[in-house]
């Protein structure tokens, strides 16, 4: 039986959409909600009506994690369900983002997600899941995501060698590779780029749908989601899709 399931990034749009379909599919289940948006926390937990607790905690610093984490599996023990939801955005020249905003982009979306999946796998039962969220910018040069791109794609393949290891205790691991989903991250990346055909008629995603997918593989303990469906291309054709890629991706204004 799932007893505890936490997520980050429990206030976005895809958190939020996972928030809510985890808690009618598990009914018994506690959830964690981890994000920075305080106030959408409060929220969120109150709606559950005390089958939920929440936690602010600062992923730019993976060093601080093993405390809370422990506080909240004491709490309500190990995690059956860990879903690294939580992530930054930032199309911007590779010379433009500079260091500091690269680490941030670095660490929020790769070594945290690690480092949180190394805590869960101590102690999650067998049974247990772990969804990592990464990104079809992780499988195709976007311009200007050399950061992002590159935490994305690096989590995306520890997820997909950690799902080989612990498929042996039992613990599946699915990798979620979402195109453009209509989110705040979504617009404020829009912001960042030169709007043109591709930037106008790319196929966007909403968060109800590739929520709806994610449980479905969890259920059905599949490896990966891929949303929306014509991003199968730049996944499964990925030497194409890069050459396509590297040459139509909208350019970063800065």
């Amino acid at each position: 039986m799932t007893k505890h399931i936490l997520i980050t990034g429990a206030a976005g749009a895809i958190g939020s959409a996972l928030c809510e379909k985890f808690s009618m599919l598990y009914p018994h289940a506690h959830l964690t909600l981890i994000d920075i948006n305080e106030t959408a926390l409060q929220k969120k937990t109150s709606a559950l009506s005390g089958r939920a607790g929440y936690a602010v905690w600062d992923l730019f610093k993976p060093e601080s994690l093993a405390t809370p984490w422990k506080s909240v599996t004491d709490a309500h023990g190990p995690v059956d369900i860990l879903v690294n939801c939580a992530g930054i955005m930032d199309i911007i020249t590779f010379r433009g983002t500079g260091w500091d905003q690269g680490w941030k982009l670095l660490t929020v979306n790769m070594i945290s997600p690690l480092r949180l999946m190394d805590l869960a796998v101590q102690d999650m039962p067998q049974g247990g899941t772990i969804i990592n969220i990464s990104s079809m910018a992780g499988r195709v040069p976007i311009a200007g995501c050399a950061y992002y791109s590159g935490a994305k794609a690096g989590l995306a393949m520890a997820s997909e060698i950690a799902r080989n290891e612990l498929a042996k205790r039992n613990i599946n691991v699915v990798t979620v590779y979402p195109g453009p989903i209509h989110s705040g991250l979504e617009t404020h990346a829009r912001s960042q780029v030169k709007q043109g055909l591709v930037s106008r008629f790319i196929p966007t995603g909403t968060p109800d749908a590739i929520a709806e997918k994610i449980i479905d593989a969890c259920l059905k303990r599949q490896a990966r989601v891929i949303h929306p469906a014509s991003f199968s291309v730049a996944h499964y054709f990925n030497g194409i899709s890069q050459w396509a890629v590297s040459r139509l991706s909208p350019e970063p204004l800065k």
